[in-house]
C-alpha cells in the first residue's frame, strides 16, 4: 500500500516539493526560485505559468531524486502562499494577466473609498477581515476592470477566479476541479466564516460574479486526482491549506490558546480560538484555522508584510550581505543595543497599523554606524512586530500562551530566535521539522487518506528541537520596544 506523502509548498518566492513517510518524517525536498515583477511602486506580480512550471518540476525531481514512483504516493497536499489573486479562461486555461501578489497594495484608494463609506464593519462581521488591499476581492475586482474584456467575460461564466491552491488543483487535474478549502476561501474577502459560505452581500459590493468561484471543501477532503500524465500515475489531491494555517497544523497547535509564528518573506503569528471566533478590536484577523469534518476551527491572525524580506533587500538591495547566513555573526558582534532601528514598511504596514501609505526607513544613524548595525536593525523588525501582534492578541482576550512555537526560513538563526524570546518575555520553542507549513498540509493529507487516525495522533510527532528562554531584563526589553514604537510612529501618516 502506498505509504508516501507529497507536499506542495507553493510560496511568495520559491516552490517546493518535500516528500513524508508514514509516521510526517521528511525524506527529501526540491525547490525551485521564480523571479517577482514590480511594475509600479507598491505593486507586486508574479507569472503563474511560471509558478505552474517551475511547481511540476519540483515534484518531478523530487520523485526522480528519491526513485519514488508516483504509485507509491498515498496523497497529495497543497500549501500556497494566500489572498495572491489569478483569473484564467475556464476552457483553455489561459491566464488573463500576471496573478496579483498578496503584498500588492494597488488597491489602496479603492478600500480608503470603501472605509469611508462605511462598509468595513460589514464586511468585518461576515468575514473576520479588515477591507485591505492584502486580501483577495479587491484584486480580483481591478484585473475585473482593468484586463481588457475580463468582465464580460465574466459575466458570461467564461472565466475563473482562484488563489494560488485552486489554479494549481485546476492545472494537476487537467481543468476539471475547480475548488479551494475554507482556510483560503476566508482570505478572499468573499466568504462568510459563520456561515462557511460565499456571501451574495459582498460579492454584490466587490461587483464579483459567483460564477468565477471555487467550490469550498474542507481542509482536508477529496480534491480531485491528477492527470496521470504530469507525475507517471494519478495521485488523490487530500488537501489544501493556506500556508500559516498548515504551520498551525504542523506545530501541533490543536488546542485553544496554543500560537505559532512563521517567519518567511512576511511574519505570521496565528493563534488557535478553539470553535468561537474572536472579534478583534485590536485590528487583527479572525480567520478559519482548519475545518474538519464540517467543523470549524477559528483563529486569531497577525500579519507582518515584512520579515525574512527585509534580509532579502539588505541582500539584493544594499549588497551589505551575501548571504542570509551571515548575519547572524554580524548581529551577536553588533549586540542588541544598536540604537539604529529599520522600519521595513516597503509596501506598507500590517497588522496591528494596517497602513498602506506607510514605508521603510532606518533611523539613529550615526557616522559609527556601519553594516552590522543596519544588519541587526532589520533582524530585530521582525523581534518588534512579533511583540506587536502578540500585545494585540492578548488585549482581543486570547488565551495567554506559555510559549511560543516559531519556524519558517528565518529561526534557523539563532539569534533571532533568542532575540525573539528577550523582546516577548516569554520561551520560545523551534521543533525538530522546520518545514512545518509543508508538514501540516501533509498530515492533513495523511488524515483524509487514513494514514493518521486524529489529530491527536499527529501531536505526537511534534517535538522540540530547541528551547529559548529570555535573558534580558524587563526594563531593557521595554526600552528597546519602546524605540521601535517611536521608529513607527515617524513613518506613518496620521
Amino acid at each position: 500500500m502506498a505509504t508516501h506523502l507529497l507536499a506542495i509548498d507553493q510560496g511568495t518566492t520559491s516552490s517546493r516539493a518535500i516528500l513524508f513517510d508514514a509516521k510526517g518524517k521528511p525524506m527529501g525536498s526540491a525547490q525551485e526560485e521564480f523571479p517577482q515583477y514590480f511594475p509600479h511602486d507598491g505593486w507586486v506580480e508574479h507569472d503563474a505559468e511560471e509558478i505552474w512550471d517551475c511547481t511540476l518540476s519540483v515534484c518531478r525531481q523530487l520523485l526522480d531524486e528519491q526513485q519514488v514512483e508516483a504509485s507509491a504516493i498515498r496523497a497529495i497536499g497543497i500549501t500556497n502562499q494566500r489572498e495572491t489573486t489569478l483569473l484564467w479562461d475556464a476552457d483553455s486555461g489561459e491566464l488573463l494577466h500576471r496573478a496579483i501578489v498578496w503584498q500588492d497594495r494597488r488597491t489602496a484608494d479603492y478600500c480608503a473609498e470603501l472605509k469611508a463609506a462605511g462598509h468595513e464593519a460589514m464586511v468585518s462581521e461576515k468575514t473576520g477581515l479588515l477591507i485591505d488591499p492584502y486580501f483577495s476581492a479587491t484584486k480580483l475586482r481591478w484585473l475585473l476592470e482593468n484586463v481588457p474584456e475580463a468582465r464580460s467575460r465574466a459575466e458570461q461564466g467564461k472565466l475563473r477566479f482562484g488563489t494560488i491552491d485552486s489554479f494549481l488543483l485546476w492545472r494537476l487535474t487537467g481543468g476539471k476541479v475547480h475548488r479551494t478549502d475554507a482556510t483560503n476561501a476566508s482570505r478572499t474577502l468573499l466568504f462568510n466564516i459563520h456561515k462557511q459560505e460565499w456571501d451574495s452581500e459582498l460579492l454584490e459590493l466587490f461587483d464579483i460574479p459567483a460564477s468565477l468561484l471555487p467550490e469550498v471543501m474542507d481542509t482536508a477532503a477529496d480534491f480531485g486526482q491528477t492527470d496521470a500524465d504530469l507525475l507517471g500515475a494519478p495521485i488523490q489531491v487530500a488537501a489544501m491549506a493556506g500556508d500559516q494555517q498548515a504551520a498551525l497544523v504542523g506545530q501541533a497547535c490543536f488546542q485553544p490558546g496554543m500560537v505559532k509564528s512563521t517567519y518567511g518573506t512576511g511574519c505570521f503569528m496565528v493563534i488557535n480560538t478553539g470553535d468561537q471566533p474572536i472579534r478583534s478590536n485590536n485590528r487583527l484577523l479572525t480567520t478559519v484555522g482548519y475545518r474538519l469534518e464540517g467543523k470549524v476551527t477559528y483563529a486569531l491572525e497577525g500579519s507582518i508584510f515584512v520579515a525574512g524580506a527585509a534580509i532579502q533587500w539588505l541582500r539584493d538591495g544594499l549588497k551589505l550581505i551575501q548571504h542570509a547566513g551571515e548575519t547572524e555573526a554580524l548581529a551577536e558582534q553588533t549586540g542588541h543595543d544598536c540604537g539604529v532601528y529599520l522600519v521595513p514598511a516597503f509596501t506598507g504596514l500590517g497588522a496591528p497599523y494596517w497602513d498602506p501609505k506607510a514605508r521603510g526607513a532606518i533611523f539613529g544613524l550615526t557616522r559609527d554606524t556601519g553594516i552590522g548595525e543596519i544588519v541587526t536593525a532589520g533582524l530585530q523588525s521582525v523581534c518588534f512586530q512579533s511583540r506587536d501582534l502578540l500585545e494585540a492578541m492578548q488585549a482581543d482576550g486570547a488565551t495567554s500562551t506559555a510559549a511560543l512555537r516559531v519556524d519558517g526560513g528565518m529561526v534557523v538563526n539563532n539569534w533571532v530566535v533568542q532575540s525573539l524570546a528577550n523582546i516577548l518575555g516569554i520561551p520560545v520553542e523551534r521543533p525538530q521539522i522546520n518545514e512545518t507549513t509543508a508538514l501540516g498540509v501533509a498530515y492533513l493529507a495523511g488524515l483524509q487518506s487514513g494514514l493518521f487516525t486524529s489529530l491527536d495522533a499527529i501531536a505526537e510527532h511534534w517535538h522540540c528541537e530547541r528551547g529559548f528562554t529570555p535573558d534580558m531584563t524587563e526594563a531593557q526589553r521595554d526600552q528597546l520596544y519602546k524605540g521601535w514604537q517611536d521608529a513607527v510612529r515617524r513613518v506613518r501618516e496620521d
